[in-house]
């Protein structure tokens, strides 16, 4: 028999559409709340039934734009809203622990838009109140329940690319110094680690999992918030590289590098876009396969989905984003300010 060519492992994510409804409030109606609502109303069963914000105005407008039948003007109001099973946390990560912990305390399950908290003790002190509360929460990395995730997951474990070697992601958008002011701002934990650099960081997490050694460089603004960062990793036998920065425009590709192929991730937006193409590719540089998803302008479905499948089976996690993970990539990203330097008021 001839010999088998390697091939991609296939995805197992469910269908967004079939899992269970679930009544979500909307915690802050910036813009990647949205995003969020679009998704919700487009490609699952799920409910935006209540948005809260500190401007009543502002929650008016986003309930009018999105259907939702209630507005609140202030976030407490929200989470005591009787209809509202989920809340999404959508405010700025410098607020995430404060909003999560409403949300916890009002006995909701909670999705916390990345990242997940300023630094690890926020983010344990998080987890601790879930746990006593026996509600879900979960880190919104939303690519991370994206089928091209999926497909890399499961390539790896499947062995199809011998010993890994190297893992390396970018991100690089140019938002500073003209774009928005919480991304110069040390008080909102601006910069660009915890803003774009959280995804390298939890795409190597993704494929090599715990990172020891950990080594970070990074340039600071005159405000003392990170314009950009380089760091390296290392799982038992593969070496993470992984960079970010708001002062210019990079590529935003990922590879997966091993003995015996190397997985290339691209696409028309970054490496965690809903339209990602993931390339398998042989040692000699011969492209053995290709997953190509249908263009999906509302990839946050996929973890809408996921939390109301979570819930519904009792669980107060959710197997794309586990607690362990998002624990595992804030150590990374506390260790790489202190590397550096950069530490926000009331450290």
């Amino acid at each position: 028999m001839p010999p088998t060519t390697p091939a991609l492992a296939a995805p197992a994510v469910p269908e967004p559409a079939d899992a269970p409804p679930l009544r979500w409030g909307v915690l802050g109606p910036g813009g990647i709340a949205h995003t969020f609502a679009a998704a919700a109303r487009a490609g699952t069963r799920a409910e935006v039934v209540a948005v809260g914000s500190r401007s009543a105005e502002r929650a008016g407008a986003f309930a009018d734009e999105h259907g939702v039948a209630r507005s609140h003007g202030s976030y407490e109001a929200l989470v005591a809203d009787d209809a509202v099973e989920a809340v999404y946390v959508a405010t700025p990560h410098s607020e995430h622990r404060e909003h999560a912990l409403l949300a916890v305390a009002a006995g909701k399950h909670v999705l916390v838009e990345k990242s997940f908290a300023r630094s690890l003790a926020e983010t344990d002190e998080v987890l601790d109140a879930a746990r006593a509360a026996g509600v879900l929460v979960a880190e919104a990395m939303w690519s991370r329940y994206l089928p091209q995730y999926d497909v890399v997951r499961r390539t790896v474990d499947a062995g199809t690319l011998g010993e890994l070697a190297l893992v390396q992601a970018d991100h690089g958008q140019h938002l500073w110094p003209d774009g928005p002011q919480r991304l110069a701002d040390p008080a909102l934990a601006g910069g660009s680690l915890l803003d774009l650099g959280v995804y390298p960081v939890s795409f190597a997490d993704h494929v090599l999992g715990r990172l020891d050694d950990v080594a970070a460089r990074g340039i600071l603004t005159d405000e003392g918030v990170d314009a950009t960062i380089g760091v390296t990793g290392r799982s038992s036998s593969a070496l993470a590289r992984m960079t970010s920065t708001m002062a210019a425009s990079t590529p935003c590709h990922a590879l997966v590098a091993g003995s015996a192929g190397r997985l290339e991730l691209s696409g028309p937006g970054y490496f965690y876009s809903a339209a990602t193409t993931v390339r398998l590719v042989g040692p000699d540089g011969t492209l053995l396969d290709e997953f190509v998803p249908e263009h999906d302008d509302h990839g946050f479905r996929y973890e809408i989905a996921a939390v109301a499948r979570a819930v519904a089976e009792g669980r107060t996690e959710t197997d794309a984003m586990p607690w362990d993970a998002t624990r595992r990539v804030m150590t990374v990203m506390d260790e790489v300010r202190r590397q550096v330097g950069v530490s926000y008021p009331g450290e």
